[in-house]
């Protein structure tokens, strides 16, 4: 699984947001002062923070002062909200028809032996991504209900 640059980038902006104006009644935060913390183009930041705010995540406020805030509290945000604002689903609905060869439609015609693990991983992320709120990312931890990374053993 790969994150995409606009899930990526829009993530980042979002918690740099969330520093600095943590919900609607704080001081907006300028597209400049995201972009700059990101090291993104205005224009970019701007294009990201837009898709948020029109998703209900963000609120803007127009003017010389004006910027971004949270639109509710960071622990009433979640990534499944943010990521689908920002870019395609993890698992869309049409990824046999991607993968079809040659041929219109899977050849498999639902009795696809791969199909199933796909499902069932994108079920899983879907779960992960409604349960992680951005407060969570705030804080640097995944929340309580989440285990931590696993380690993984490397064997030479």
């Amino acid at each position: 699984m790969r994150l995409s640059s606009p899930e990526e980038y829009g993530l980042r902006c979002l918690v740099q947001v969330a520093r600095r104006s943590p919900g609607p009644e704080a001081a907006p935060t300028s597209i400049r002062d995201v972009a700059e913390a990101e090291g993104l183009s205005v224009d970019y930041a701007a294009k990201l923070l837009r898709a948020l705010r029109q998703a209900d995540v963000l609120v803007s406020a127009r003017g010389s002062s004006g910027g971004y805030a949270l639109a509710r509290s960071p622990d009433d945000i979640t990534l499944a909200a943010a990521l689908s604002a920002l870019d395609e689903p993890f698992w869309p609905e049409d990824a046999c028809g991607a993968h079809a060869g040659n041929r219109e439609t899977c050849v498999h015609a639902g009795a696809c032996g791969v199909m199933g693990v796909w499902q069932w991983v994108g079920a899983a992320i879907d779960d992960v991504l409604a349960r992680v709120t951005l407060a969570d990312l705030l804080r640097g931890t995944p929340p309580p209900a989440l285990p931590s990374r696993p380690r993984v053993e490397v064997r030479t």
